[in-house]
């Protein structure tokens, strides 16, 4: 085993892939705490224990999953992959990171409706209210990290006032594109610093499949009137238009899903909540979307979860090797920053409507979701042990 302390940030010899494959299975079945545990915990293993990388180098992929669209997690996992062994590396992580959460939420699909007509939706109900609180709570934490500054919080209050007017999914990529223009104008983020890849490269053409399917699935999906394509394809989006936290997969998702008639926001919600019970990265919820009664089934499920993954995955390929350059483009960070702003807004509209008219049924609902988010923030108990203890509490009570 390389040494725990590497004396420089530059990536050493490669890996065998069973050894990345074997690491990051064994996060997905411990990592919990959303993407900032997430974070800690790749820390703790591949920095402290490990010495696959040093922490220069893993502040920088951490600075680069900031920067690019997809859940931080997996989107660092890939990073740390492909650094240790190449694309394949890229890939394995990102897969076996990711299986052991989007099993449980396929499972989760199926099994729902039968805990229901056997134990009452009261159960459901505590998991939506307790939801809801998750995804205020990562609100507020987003806001303080990406809406800082009267220029960013001006971009999150714009976008959020604008979906407030015009709701769908075009509206949405319109306003994280608005975001964008507006940062690369305005903001003036500090380029980071530090060599993380050592100029390793690979081919652009990831950054142009990348594009490519962003723009043909939607087109493939109707032209062969595929159901799993169709799914796919809002995966897809979701997840390259998502910025660093699955409360953001969840309002996109959220749109897309409830403009179809495929799911009700309160199903999705409380497969928000079955997700930060369990540990690993948010594709669990686009499995659960694929897997959910009435759309395809388990295999509608892994492909759901692997288009939400593809968009990170292509990215990381494509940008990672040139990130050491990029990241001091202060246009770059900028347009960036203002994505990650506009996506503030997103989250804080799809929170207000439908997500809170899916959890609230009835004034002391409100209670619940208050309660709840005193646990998070106040008491700072972790979302894993909140969600399942309000859904709990509510099967009792109901």
């Amino acid at each position: 085993m390389p040494s725990p302390t590497p004396q420089d940030d530059a990536p050493g010899p490669r890996g065998p892939l069973w050894e990345v494959a074997l690491a990051f299975f064994h996060l997905g079945l411990t990592a919990f705490g959303g993407p900032a545990g997430h974070l800690r915990a790749f820390q703790k293993e591949f920095v402290a224990r490990r010495g696959w990388l040093g922490e220069g180098a893993f502040a920088g992929l951490v600075g680069l999953c900031h920067a690019l669209p997809g859940s931080a997690s997996s989107l660092l996992g890939a990073a740390i992959g492909l650094r240790r062994a190449g694309p394949l590396g890229a890939l394995v992580a990102t897969v076996a990171f990711a299986l052991p959460a989007v099993l449980a939420m396929i499972a989760f699909a199926y099994l729902a409706p039968r805990f229901t007509a056997a134990f009452g939706d009261g159960w459901l109900h505590g998991l939506r209210v307790a939801a809801l609180a998750v995804a205020a709570h990562a609100l507020f934490g987003m806001a303080r990290r990406l809406a800082a500054g009267p220029i960013a919080a001006g971009i999150a209050i714009g976008s959020g006032v604008g979906l407030v007017f015009a709701t769908g999914p075009v509206a949405q990529v319109c306003v994280l594109l608005a975001g964008a223009a507006f940062g690369a104008a305005l903001l003036a983020p500090e380029p980071a610093a530090g060599e993380v890849f050592g100029g390793r490269r690979i081919t652009p053409a990831a950054v142009a499949l990348f594009a490519f399917l962003l723009a043909a699935l939607p087109f493939l999906a109707q032209i062969l009137s595929s159901p799993v394509l169709g799914l796919a394809s809002v995966a897809y989006r979701a997840g390259a238009l998502t910025f660093g936290d699955g409360a953001v997969a969840l309002a996109l998702l959220e749109g897309e899903a409830t403009s179809r008639a495929w799911l009700a926001p309160e199903a999705l919600l409380a497969a928000y909540g079955a997700v930060q019970a369990l540990p690993g990265p948010p594709a669990g919820l686009a499995a659960f979307l694929g897997a959910a009664p009435g759309l395809p089934d388990w295999r509608g499920g892994l492909a759901a979860a692997a288009a939400f993954l593809a968009p990170g995955l292509l990215l990381v390929l494509g940008v990672g090797p040139y990130w050491d350059h990029l990241s001091r483009n202060r246009r770059v960070m900028a347009a960036a920053a203002g994505a990650a702003a506009a996506a503030i807004g997103l989250l804080a509209a799809a929170l207000w409507d439908p997500l809170a008219a899916a959890a609230v049924r009835q004034p002391r609902d409100w209670a619940l979701v208050a309660a709840a988010f005193v646990f998070l923030s106040v008491a700072r108990l972790p979302a894993w042990l909140v969600v399942p203890g309000f859904a709990l509490a509510a099967g009792i009570f109901a």
